[in-house]
């Protein structure tokens, strides 16, 4: 997938105002919109000038490109980073809906954005009342959260749009709670937290959806986890009990012989807490010893002479 540059598509620069990124998709649309255009490719470039004016249009989803615009250009080969849009204040709550015809480059940025209200809601005529929007924002916590719990603070970005038209982040900290045995996806409700009411009804609520930071050692899948455990071959040959690093401190686990490289071993409730809570796997990875000193080849040529191994058997040769 190729990184879509917006403001080339518009034509527009980079810290163009909101009136000018209007003006240039009017102008572009007069071009290549298919009812009136003879250009061959109208309808896709059409499509495309549509695109860019959804996220460059819109302050949030705006806010969001440029921050991860920073390191990327037109055409490069591109994926979004894990937890990118971590800490962006959107509108609406959450909940994802039809959307329209995007492209793949965009629905891996914000289709989870998809049947939710975004941009700023404008003051209304005067007498008028209504409870604030709900906002929502993606969070990102460490595993070690989800064990213990407890209270954080959090920065949140969200855009304004100043007088001549750009847009400004703002940030806000707030100090949230962290349930114990938070779950990836789940969401914190923080009442009050969203847009302000009018007309003296309520401000409404912020979402906060959790996510979990990569972990040098765990893979989080729901409440469980899973572990890569090193071993030797004798270990896993003759079966040995190890010691194996969780979340709540290392434990002794009894590795059965004749264990093969990615068994998958269950330690019984070490996973996130819950009710009940998961488990954790050690998958078995078979270890090689070095054989760069000469004892050591001794050994391996040994073990080659007196062991009846053949480890393609059962590919027949």
């Amino acid at each position: 997938m190729e990184f879509k540059d917006y403001y080339k598509i518009l034509g527009v620069a980079r810290d163009a105002s909101a009136d000018e990124i209007k003006r240039a998709r009017r102008k572009l649309a007069r071009k290549y919109h298919p009812d009136v255009s003879k250009e061959p490719d109208a309808a896709e470039r059409m499509k495309e000038i549509n695109e860019a004016h959804e996220v460059l249009g819109d302050p949030e989803k705006r806010a969001a490109y440029d921050q991860i615009g920073q390191q990327w250009s037109g055409g490069q080969e591109f994926r979004p980073p894990p937890g990118w849009d971590a800490g962006f204040e959107f509108s609406g709550g959450p909940g994802v809906g039809a959307g329209a015809d995007f492209s793949e480059f965009f629905e891996s940025l914000f289709g989870g954005l998809r049947g939710q209200r975004t941009g700023r809601t404008h003051a209304p005529a005067h007498g008028f009342a209504a409870r604030g929007e709900d906002h929502h924002a993606k969070i990102l916590i460490d595993l070690e959260d989800a064990f213990h719990g407890g209270r954080r603070q959090i920065s949140l970005h969200a855009p304004e749009t100043d007088a001549s038209g750009h847009v400004r982040l703002k940030e806000r900290v707030l100090e949230i709670g962290i349930p114990k045995g938070v779950r990836e996806g789940q969401m914190i409700r923080l009442a009050g937290q969203g847009h302000p009411g009018m007309g003296g009804l309520p401000a409404g609520d912020l979402y906060l959806e959790v996510h979990f930071r990569p972990h040098p050692l765990y893979r989080i899948d729901g409440r469980d986890l899973y572990l890569t455990l090193p071993v030797a071959p004798w270990e896993a040959a003759l079966g040995e009990m190890v010691r194996v690093p969780t979340p709540e401190g290392a434990v002794e686990m009894r590795i059965p012989p004749g264990s093969a490289n990615g068994r998958k071993l269950r330690l019984k409730g070490r996973g996130l807490p819950g009710k009940p809570p998961g488990e954790l796997y050690a998958v078995l990875d078979v270890v090689l010893p070095d054989a760069g000193s000469a004892r050591a080849q001794d050994i391996y040529r040994t073990m080659a002479r007196e062991m009846a191994f053949n480890p393609r058997a059962s590919l027949g040769v």
